[in-house]
């Protein structure tokens, strides 16, 4: 007998999620916050911790809009090219594991803060123009 009450959506090409704009003024304050630290900041190990799964999830939401803003851009484009880069770093720092250090911390919320000026160098490049096929 089947009693769940969920729906599994098939969603391959994120669609769902690009339709949800993100919440970012509170990202912000908190990576301003983080920033903020000195050495001299304890937290319990556990608090760093999860601050970090808090950034590192707001990462990967907003390299997924830099990658869906990207993707409708040429590919010989220069705001492709170095949003291309920005998600290759972004990849590989979001695939370290995470710590629950000041240091960690902080780098996790460096990216979120590169994430978020590839994305709005994104939003402000020219659209790309559309030509129409030469009919000949």
């Amino acid at each position: 007998m089947h009693t769940s009450s969920h729906t599994v959506l098939y969603d391959p090409d994120g669609l769902i999620e690009a339709e949800l704009p993100l919440d970012r003024k509170p990202y912000e304050c908190l990576v301003k916050a983080v920033l903020a630290w000195t050495d001299e900041d304890t937290l319990a190990e556990r608090d760093y911790e999860q601050i970090g799964l808090q950034l590192t999830g707001h990462a990967r939401a907003v390299a997924a809009d830099v990658r869906r803003r990207a993707d409708q851009l040429p590919k010989s484009s220069g705001p492709w090219a170095l949003a291309d880069v920005v998600l290759r770093e972004a990849e590989g720092r979001l695939s370290a594991t995470l710590e629950g250090t000041v240091r960690c911390v902080q780098n996790r919320a460096r990216l979120v803060r590169a994430l978020y000026e590839r994305l709005d160098c994104l939003e402000a490049a020219p659209a790309p123009e559309r030509v129409a096929p030469s009919v000949g």
